[in-house]
């Protein structure tokens, strides 16, 4: 009889373990999915986790993860906040510059119309200079303000990548010629069609072979493969892995290109994201390669 009861007990001790068992996994699963949904998916932090076990391990977990979401949500609005007044500074103090940086011009395109002496003209020459690189600025900054606001939005249509990219390094012949570069041009025979912006797509280019005539030490390799990836390459011995790093941050120049504004390749990410596709720099010591990626929908 002593048999059966210790029997008895142990085996309802063990379907006891086993729903609480039971019980733990399914709380587990809720808490782990309902982070996945919210946070790595989503980013939805306004919704916090539930879970329905009683267990107080199980109940303090989900207290934790909550207590994070509510600090990832004050840190997330903390930065949608500041990301919005630095457009719209960045908005109004460009807009304020054009018009007194373009009178400026105006009257020294006037003064360097008149008589002047020689000293005379070499401060005016480095005036407009400075004033050039200045309007350059404001008015890459002004551009970047509107492709960051959510209304700049792309006008997806097919394009031919091809095209886009024999467009694109015929429109910098001229600037290679001057450097003395002549392109070695690679494109598939296939043609390679997308749905994308074409004004997107034109800047995108554009500005990567900007970057690339400012660091080129004499040369340049456009190439355009069959699964839609563009790679622009060029010699740059001066560069370092670190300075390559940072080629996509906004503002970020090196001591090899102090006339650029630092937002060319910024922009060209922005671009390249809000259409869905990729790029990327790599460096392999002298050579730098900046690669574009448009995959195909299917």
């Amino acid at each position: 009889m002593l048999v059966w009861i210790i029997c008895a007990v142990l085996f309802f001790g063990l379907i006891a373990a086993v729903i609480k068992i039971y019980i733990l996994k399914r709380s587990i699963a809720e808490i782990r999915e309902g982070f996945s949904e919210r946070v790595l998916s989503s980013m939805d932090t306004n919704t916090l986790i539930s879970v329905s076990s009683q267990d107080k391990e199980i109940t303090r977990l989900a207290a934790a993860i909550n207590s994070e979401l509510r600090e990832l949500r004050r840190l997330k609005r903390q930065f949608e906040q500041g990301d919005m007044e630095l457009r719209e500074a960045v908005t109004n103090i460009s807009h304020d510059l054009r018009t007194p940086l373009t009178a400026i011009c105006g009257y020294l395109d006037l003064m360097q119309s008149q008589p002047m002496s020689e000293s005379t003209k070499r401060y005016v020459s480095l005036i407009s200079e400075r004033t050039s690189a200045l309007k350059l600025l404001t008015e890459e900054l002004f551009r970047y303000s509107i492709i960051l606001s959510a209304d700049e939005e792309p006008s997806l249509a097919d394009i031919s990548l091809n095209a886009a990219v024999e467009d694109a390094v015929a429109g910098f012949y001229g600037a290679l010629t001057g450097r003395g570069i002549t392109p070695e041009i690679s494109i598939c025979e296939n043609e390679v069609i997308r749905k994308l912006d074409k004004g997107f797509v034109s800047r995108i280019l554009g500005n990567v072979l900007s970057n690339a005539l400012k660091y080129s030490d004499g040369d340049l390799g456009v190439t355009l493969s069959p699964d839609g990836v563009i790679t622009v390459s060029n010699t740059a011995a001066s560069l370092s892995e670190v300075q390559v790093g940072r080629l996509f941050d906004r503002f970020y120049t090196v001591e090899a290109a102090r006339s650029s504004t630092g937002l060319g390749l910024s922009i060209a990410k922005t671009l390249c994201e809000k259409m869905g596709g990729s790029i990327s720099a790599e460096y392999v010591c002298p050579q730098l390669s900046i690669i574009i990626g448009f995959p195909s929908e299917g």
